[in-house]
């Protein structure tokens, strides 16, 4: 990843980075960054000094062929954890000792807070969990990042990156938490630290806030694209049935001339 891919991005986008001298150069830290694309997990775990485990869907471990086979090999060997996002309270309890267990060893742990890429480029709400969870558990403490125009590098859906687009990543301050310690069970504590991160995510990025999840952004997204293609397949079924109802007026209207024609051409 260091050696091969961020010379590749650095000469065919020459990506920006603000604010790098905010991460440690060495220490247990939380990385929590918005998320826009899928590069975004290319980009900044190649760009910066040291290594950053992320949190990865599971589907990314899992989806079968040679392209699945092939995410997956690219996933374990950047050290990424596996993370079950159906709701599973087992699959995500291990997902936050894997992240302590990254932090107690003293490295990088990076987390997408809103859970799942941005539908439309605007920030998310935080989930509160994984992040809240395991800074408080740790007292590590947590630096906000922001990509900046990576989904124009590679919206969502999209496999061959746009290369006239120059992305970037700005990095904050980090966040202390150890107020906080030892509460890392009160719900309304943990949402006051995910809303604090993000709030810091969303001055850095410029993004517009929606204070929703970005599932559940994402799901009213597709039923107004169902309802949309409803309405637009009634719309051309009625320009289709008022067409056909029209070339039959107009092929009555043409018979009736003939006839009236033949009429006034007929015998005396």
């Amino acid at each position: 990843m260091k050696m091969i891919v961020a010379p590749l991005l650095r000469i065919f986008f020459r990506p920006w980075i603000e604010g790098e001298e905010n991460i440690p150069t060495e220490g247990a830290a939380i990385i929590a960054s918005n998320h826009l694309s899928f590069s975004d997990s290319f980009f900044f775990p190649a760009l910066i000094k040291r290594r950053v485990t992320f949190i990865a869907k599971a589907e990314y471990f899992t989806t079968p062929g040679i392209k699945g086979r092939l995410t997956a090999a690219f996933f374990k060997g950047v050290g990424q954890l596996p993370v079950d996002r159906s709701g599973v309270r087992g699959a995500g309890e291990a997902a936050i000792r894997s992240a302590i267990a990254v932090l107690d060893r003293g490295e990088l742990f990076g987390v997408y807070p809103e859970g799942t890429r941005s539908p439309d480029g605007k920030l998310y709400r935080g989930k509160v969990g994984g992040l809240a969870r395991v800074a408080l558990a740790t007292g590590a403490p947590v630096i906000p990042v922001a990509m900046i125009d990576t989904e124009k590098v590679q919206p969502p859906g999209q496999v061959v990156p746009n290369f006239g687009t120059r992305p970037g990543i700005r990095i904050g301050r980090p966040l202390d938490f150890s107020r906080y310690h030892g509460m890392e069970n009160d719900r309304f504590i943990l949402r006051s630290v995910t809303d604090e991160v993000m709030y810091e995510i969303m001055r850095l990025s410029g993004q517009e806030y929606v204070d929703i999840y970005a599932t559940a952004a994402k799901r009213q997204l597709a039923d107004d694209k169902k309802k949309a293609d409803a309405v637009q397949k009634a719309e051309q079924a009625a320009a289709k049935a008022e067409k056909a109802e029209a070339d039959k007026l107009e092929k009555a209207e043409q018979e009736k001339a003939e006839q009236e024609q033949q009429k006034d051409t007929g015998p005396a």
